[in-house]
């Protein structure tokens, strides 16, 4: 059965003036009042019942020169990682085909790089977003820094989505990295706006930040005009090997808000579930659902981290009464 829904956007101003004042307030109202704003505001600019299934793939993995402290790819921690170079053209459009005949309607490459390099490796990433595309899906990048050139260059190859997470706040980053400042982030995603390419950012949450921090992200995510198009919300994985690998798990009840939240501040974004869902019960996740999640990660990883298989998402969706987006 299909549900048509009539486009309330006209009710809900769009604001890129949010304060971290306003956003806590938000965040911490009763949870069932939260829920019952987030679906609210949810129901005037999407379809309740589709999620956008997208499959994330590591292009490159490893020997990263940034300090991350959630990360295991990065070359100043010992955590154990699969390092491998640039995968091969054929390689990574086989694994983008598998992923749409899965369901997945967009196709994300991540490789381990601080800044985007400019030789024929990059001329191969352009091959493969022009694949994707050829395969009738979203294609998705995640390489790091971009000069102005190769923002416009991704652009022509059809690259629908850029990835350059914030990860936290402005006052909380340098606990998470130095090895770059929070202005170059800011400065990639301007470029990609520039040159067409709609923006995913986002964060993590449970990297020993404060709420306040969360809301300040949430923040600066709301000033762009437009909102970016994808916000993921990450719960943080605790990877052996890693400066973060003893923080305590989060709350699954920080995650609804976090993404309720999200979804208020910003309401025409995907907010997209991203990691951590492993971690969650399936009532947990229908609960993040409900709060104004629409799009997720499918397959058992995502870059180094798990992530539910397949078989467990169908399950998951299909008790809920979701379906994938075309």
């Amino acid at each position: 059965m299909s549900i048509e829904l009539e486009s309330q956007e006209s009710t809900v101003a769009l604001r890129f003036d949010w304060t971290v004042e306003e956003l806590r307030d938000i965040h911490n109202l009763p949870l069932n009042e939260l829920l019952f704003e987030a679906q609210r505001i949810h129901r005037m600019f999407h379809d309740p019942t589709k999620i956008q299934k997208c499959t994330l793939l590591s292009i490159k993995t490893g020997r990263c020169p940034e300090n991350c402290g959630y990360c295991p790819q990065s070359a100043h921690h010992d955590a154990e990682v699969d390092d491998h170079g640039l995968l091969d053209v054929d390689g990574v459009l086989a694994a983008a085909k598998e992923a749409k005949e899965a369901g997945s309607s967009r196709f994300c490459m991540g490789a381990s790089w601080r800044d985007a390099p400019k030789n024929d490796q990059f001329d191969q990433v352009l091959e493969m977003v022009r694949g994707v595309k050829d395969l009738g899906m979203e294609a998705c990048c995640t390489l790091g820094m971009l000069t102005d050139d190769q923002a416009k260059d991704l652009a022509e190859a059809g690259l629908t989505s850029y990835n350059h997470n914030l990860d936290t706040s402005e006052e909380y980053y340098d606990k998470v990295v130095t090895t770059r400042s929070y202005q170059e982030r800011l400065d990639t995603l301007q470029r990609v706006r520039e040159s067409g390419v709609s923006l995913c950012t986002g964060g993590i949450i449970g990297m020993g930040e404060s709420i306040d921090d969360r809301m300040s992200m949430l923040v600066t995510l709301a000033e762009h005009d437009p909102h970016p198009e994808s916000v993921p919300i990450n719960m943080l994985l605790a990877m052996p090997g890693t400066p973060m690998a003893d923080l305590p798990p989060v709350d699954s009840f920080e995650m609804v808000r976090m993404i309720a939240t999200a979804r208020i501040a910003m309401p025409n974004s995907r907010v997209r579930f991203a990691a951590g869902r492993v971690e969650l019960s399936h009532e947990t996740q229908a609960l993040c659902f409900m709060a104004g999640a629409n799009s997720i990660f499918t397959g058992d990883k995502l870059l180094t981290t798990p992530n539910p298989d397949e078989n467990q998402d169908e399950v998951l969706l299909s008790k809920c009464g979701l379906q994938g987006e075309a």
